[in-house]
């Protein structure tokens, strides 16, 4: 976790002041629950609550001489206590306290994503009703296919973007969990009910069983919902960089006054924040691995986890979050290069409508093979010499047994493949009576009347 890619929101849940804060919040709620039922008495419960408080500095000096931080931090709090200090503590085991505070700083982090997860919901939605009528090319393999919509890229991300809030939302409910179970869960010293109490008073859920930790495949489910979140952000910023690319020029991401380019160029407007958080995602791609690696530890616990999830934790929840707010930005800032657009639609002089020449001469009684064996060769003329595709069908003596001119004419034509957009988007949960371009408008009117 680094301040460049950290929001201050983010920050202030992984910094040390919070960490040692959650610790405390564990302690002084196991001591309440030790109260509830008797053990500790009300006189010091008060003079915990009222007294309980730690310094950084002191529990750095103590960590110097035992190398254990949480013995150094439960002596930093007592020489604050008078002898109600011996309730700090106990019955339980560091990681009784460090897991479950560390659930705690999860939620808060999880409460920021998933508003995160919100806004871009709503920015991809506004933008998919906004151009859902818009027609672009579709490549596959990187060539012109079949025409789309721009609407259908931003509808295919808001679908996506909704799946990967229904997996955040079932894993904050594993992840968001405590134990208070003693060191190898037995609670031998400690009672179910005690964990119980304390998980209800922190807001979150107790384990159902747990060694001396919790079980790390909740962590590594985690970090692979985090992971499928910054992989859409990444799949978003590639078509954005391909769509930026010269030769292309659909889309350009947002260019402020006085921002720069290149040290060297000064014509250069790049696509820094598609490309930011495309190597940002790659990172949290990684942490996930380490969190299905920490999965793998000796009997009851070992450590070995302890020590990568001090990085990973705190950097892809605020990667996360990160990408999600800059992507953001990046979409409410995006210009829609229309001209090249359409510019693009005729670049390949019709092709685009072989499909549909193939399809019309099996309707007429070709089969299938012959359609596609005389369609094609007619297709790589194009290709070769850069004539239309419509003027060479027209010209074609096979074609013209089977197919009037008014017949050829009237495939090119970008409406037809507007016909079930409409349909999508209701599947996809969006009010179409108010999505697209509006009834007559210019760019509603080309795509309805354009012929080749």
């Amino acid at each position: 976790m680094i301040d460049r890619y950290t929001r201050p929101e983010m920050q202030k849940i992984w910094n040390r002041q919070a960490q040692f804060d959650s610790w405390l919040e564990v302690e002084i709620a196991v001591v309440k629950a030790w109260n509830k039922v008797g053990k500790v008495p009300d006189e010091d419960l008060a003079l915990i609550e009222k007294n309980a408080r730690f310094d950084i500095d002191r529990i750095d000096e103590i960590e110097s001489q035992t190398h254990h931080d949480v013995i150094a931090f439960t002596r930093a709090v007592s020489e604050s206590l008078g002898e109600e200090r011996k309730w700090i503590h106990y019955g339980l085991t560091s990681t009784d306290v460090v897991d479950t505070a560390q659930s705690l700083r999860i939620k808060a982090a999880n409460k920021i994503i998933a508003a995160d997860l919100e806004k871009l919901q709503a920015t991809l939605k506004e933008m998919a009703t906004k151009y859902k009528d818009l027609i672009t090319v579709g490549r596959t393999h990187g060539i012109h296919a079949e025409p789309t919509t721009i609407g259908l890229k931003f509808l295919r991300w808001y679908s996506e973007i909704n799946r990967n809030i229904e997996r955040f939302k079932q894993a904050r409910q594993h992840i968001e969990v405590g134990k208070i179970s003693g060191a190898v869960g037995t609670f031998a010293n400690i009672t179910p009910q005690i964990e119980e109490w304390v998980c209800e008073m922190l807001g979150i859920r107790h384990q159902e069983i747990s060694t001396q930790i919790l079980p790390r495949d909740l962590h590594a489910e985690y970090l692979s919902v985090l992971a499928l979140i910054a992989s859409q952000i990444e799949e978003m910023a590639t078509e954005i960089r391909h769509l930026q690319r010269t030769e292309v020029n659909e889309m350009r991401e947002g260019f402020a006054k006085g921002q720069k380019g290149s040290s060297a160029m000064p014509h250069k407007r790049n696509p820094i924040g598609s490309e930011n958080v495309s190597g940002l995602s790659r990172v949290v791609r990684g942490e996930m691995v380490t969190a299905f690696e920490n999965m793998n530890l000796w009997h009851e616990r070992d450590i070995s986890h302890s020590s990568a999830e001090r990085v990973i934790l705190p950097d892809a929840t605020s990667l996360v979050d990160y990408v999600l707010n800059r992507m953001n930005r990046i979409l409410n800032n995006l210009v829609i290069n229309e001209d090249e657009i359409k510019k693009d639609l005729e670049m390949t002089h019709g092709l685009i409508f072989s499909q549909q020449v193939m399809l019309k001469l099996i309707d007429k009684g070709w089969t299938r093979e012959e359609a596609y064996d005389t369609v094609q060769p007619i297709a790589m003329e194009v290709w070769n010499t850069g004539q239309h595709f419509m003027d060479l069908l027209l010209k074609d003596s096979k074609i013209k047994t089977t197919l009037s001119d008014e017949e050829v004419k009237s495939i090119f034509n970008y409406r037809y493949h507007l016909k079930n957009v409409d349909a999508i988007y209701q599947r996809c949960g969006i009010n179409v009576e108010y999505a697209g371009a509006k009834p007559g408008s210019e760019e509603l009117k080309w795509v309805q009347t354009k012929l080749y």
